[in-house]
Parts: structure tokens; C-alpha cells; sequence
């Protein structure tokens, strides 16, 4: 039954409070709060669960997936580097629930590496094998038909190769800015002499990130085999360093400050002021060091001395970094494997053909509910206004 709205409007909300005497539980007690960071990363998990649920479409578990990539991202971006402002400033102000910055950083890294270790099970253990078992294969360069191998390495003299800039460093030349959210890889090259020199590599992120493999005509129909992208590279990365050895190459991803304090009253250009911070968020400090679990400890000192970063701060994953760019295969047509596309309804009222659109609503009022009714009565209505302004109904 339907309550009147005026019903609704005058009626009171009740709300159960603890009758305890508050001298029991002062309000300053920390023990009765959640820390506002650790409760963020608590709901990625909710994010994760989604990943997990079978009740799911595959495609929409691994969109869900990509999502908590880019959430975790974000959240190192902005809620970890202001803690780390903090701790550089000498800020020691407690939360609400009586933590010290630096307190919250290192409970922030004891749950950020759970929810990391339980995405990449997620990821190797479920959606991998069932891809696989729906026909969409993520494979590894090496398990890799040799003619399937020789396509691929044609598509990096292609399309890869001229994209990429290898940048060298040593006494001469300067650590290459690593810039935000890149995925790179860290080389270590050997010269006839048997002297190491440290190379950067960086992967572009305008190409296709899963990089579908060419199916020769004997391959059976309707199976999409993809690597990725910098696996490819490290494939024939001996061709970016001719004449050198590759003693060790791994990927690492960089995560920046992009925590940026904007005094609208104080700028008088705040779009102006705006571009700045976020171009500036290309140089600010790192936060995060994602890498791979297989890098060694001389190459990954390299990186944590010269990106200026602790220990703290550098995260090993058993996996491909940066499982955002798995959204790309949410773009594959798939409908079996997604859910049933959404289509919003426009009110009875205003679907009539022969109905006048202002007659409609002079009628009665006309309520729209969006994402679930369209929104296309929305711009009919404002077209005809600009139109027509004589046809607005009278009141």
C-alpha cells in the first residue's frame, strides 16, 4: 500500500540509542571507532567477493577483478600518500580511532598484502582456469605453438618495437623518470667485458595490454588465446640491446602521490590550478612499488634507492602486475559469459505516439527514476523547450 508523501514527511524516525549511562562509554573512546582507512580497504574485499561469486557472470568476474586493481591504486594514491605527508610534516594528530599515522601504515600493509595475495589466488586459481574452460585462454609466451611464436614476434617488429624507448643507467646518465601508474621493466645487460648495466623499459600502455595471439587456419574455431604485452617484450628484448647480454629482466609498476590540497579561495585560476596538480602528480613520490616476486635483491635495491622509497612501500605479487588491464577482455563478444544488457523504460505516460509531451505532464507529474527509467524523456523535453518556449504549460 502506498504511504501520502505528507504522511511520510511529518512522520517521525526512531531511533534506538544504547541507554547505558554515556559515562560508561565516553565518545572520546577509541575503541568504539573504525579506523576510516582500514574500513576502505575492508569494503575492496567486498569488490573481491564479487570476483569470487560463481553466481556471476565470468566476464563480470573478471571486471570486478580490474575494478579492485584500480581502487587499490587509487587508494595508495591518495589515502596512503596522506599519511605519508603526515609522517613527513610531523604530524602526530591520532585518528578517531587512536592511531599514529605511521601506526595505521603498518596496519594498512598487513591487510593490503592479505587482499593482494587473495586477489592473485582469485585470479590464478578460479578466473585463469575457467577463462580457459570458456575458450578465452591467457597464455604464456613459452607454452606457445612455434608458429604462433613467430606471428607474435612479427606483431612486436610491427607494432611494439617503434614504440619503445629503452633508457640506460649508469655514472653518466641519470635515473629515467619512472612516471605514475607506468608498468616498466627493470634490465640488467652484460657487455662483452662482463660489465652489468641497468636498463629501463617502458612498457607503452596505448597497445593493447592482452595481446591476442594470430590463429593459423587448423586452430579450432572460437578461441581466443592472448599474452601479455610485456611478455612479449621480455621475449625479444635481445633485440632492443643488440651486441649486450640480458642477465635479468623483471616488470615493476609505480604508484605516486597524487594527494594534492586545492585552496579554491586562494587561486584565482582554479582550472588553471587543477591542470597543474595533476601534471605535477607525475613527479611526486612514490608510494607504492609493485614487483615481481622473482626479482632479485640487487635489481630491486636499484629501484627502492634511486625511486627514493622503503621497503615498507614495495609490494611482491606471484603474478602479471596491474590486473586492471584485464578489463580489456570485458570488450570480447562474449554475451554468454556478461550480464543481460540493461534496457530503461521510459514512463506509460510519455510513450504514447500521439500524445503531446507537455500535455503529458501538465496532466500529472511525471516521475522518473534513472538508472531504471530512460533518460531520453529528459532530453526530449529540454529539446522542445529550446525549440518552442511558447509550449511550457501554464500553471
Amino acid at each position: 500500500m502506498a504511504i501520502p508523501f505528507q504522511n511520510i514527511r511529518n512522520a517521525r524516525l526512531t531511533i534506538p540509542f544504547p541507554t547505558a549511562d554515556s559515562s560508561e562509554c565516553p565518545l572520546d573512546t577509541p575503541s568504539i571507532y573504525l579506523n576510516s582507512e582500514l574500513s576502505l580497504l575492508r569494503f575492496q574485499r567486498r569488490v573481491l567477493e564479487e570476483a569470487r561469486d560463481p553466481g556471476n557472470p565470468l566476464l563480470e568476474r573478471v571486471k570486478f577483478l580490474a575494478i579492485l586493481s584500480s581502487n587499490l591504486d587509487e587508494f595508495f594514491m591518495v589515502r596512503v600518500a596522506g599519511l605519508l605527508q603526515q609522517i613527513e610534516s610531523g604530524v602526530e594528530t591520532l585518528s578517531v580511532d587512536g592511531r599514529a599515522p605511521s601506526a595505521q601504515l603498518e596496519s594498512i600493509r598487513a591487510e593490503a598484502i592479505s587482499l593482494i595475495e587473495e586477489t592473485y589466488a582469485t585470479y590464478q586459481n578460479a578466473l585463469v582456469p575457467q577463462l580457459a574452460a570458456s575458450r578465452i585462454r591467457i597464455s604464456g609466451y613459452g607454452s606457445l605453438e612455434p608458429d604462433q611464436r613467430k606471428r607474435l614476434d612479427a606483431y612486436f617488429w610491427e607494432s611494439i618495437y617503434p614504440v619503445l624507448t629503452p633508457l640506460a643507467f649508469d655514472r653518466g646518465r641519470p635515473f629515467p623518470h619512472i612516471s605514475n601508474l607506468s608498468l616498466n621493466l627493470a634490465v640488467v645487460v652484460r657487455d662483452p667485458a662482463g660489465a652489468e648495466h641497468f636498463a629501463r623499459v617502458k612498457v607503452p600502455d596505448t597497445i593493447r595490454q592482452l595481446v591476442p595471439v594470430p590463429q593459423d587456419a587448423n586452430q579450432e574455431p572460437s578461441r581466443d588465446v592472448f599474452v601479455w604485452i610485456e611478455d612479449v617484450i621480455l621475449a625479444n628484448l635481445h633485440l632492443l640491446f643488440p651486441g649486450l647480454e640480458i642477465a635479468e629482466a623483471h616488470p615493476f609498476h609505480v604508484t605516486r602521490d597524487a594527494e594534492v590540497a586545492i585552496k579554491e579561495i586562494e587561486t584565482d585560476d582554479l582550472l588553471a590550478t587543477i591542470e597543474e596538480a595533476v601534471w605535477q602528480r607525475r613527479f611526486r613520490d612514490v608510494v607504492r612499488l609493485l614487483v615481481n616476486a622473482k626479482m632479485p635483491a640487487p635489481l630491486l635495491d636499484i629501484l627502492t634507492t634511486n625511486l627514493e622509497i622503503e621497503s615498507s612501500g614495495v609490494y611482491r605479487v606471484d603474478g602479471p602486475l596491474n590486473l586492471g588491464r584485464l578489463r580489456q577482455l570485458t570488450g570480447l563478444e562474449r554475451p554468454d559469459l556478461k550480464d543481460r544488457p540493461f534496457l530503461p523504460q521510459a514512463p506509460a505516460a510519455l510513450l504514447a505516439k500521439d500524445s503531446d509531451f507537455f500535455a503529458a505532464i501538465q496532466h500529472e507529474d511525471v516521475l522518473l527514476h534513472h538508472p531504471f527509467d530512460s533518460f531520453q524523456p529528459v532530453v526530449e523535453f529540454l529539446q522542445r523547450a529550446a525549440r518552442d518556449p511558447a509550449c511550457w504549460p501554464s500553471r
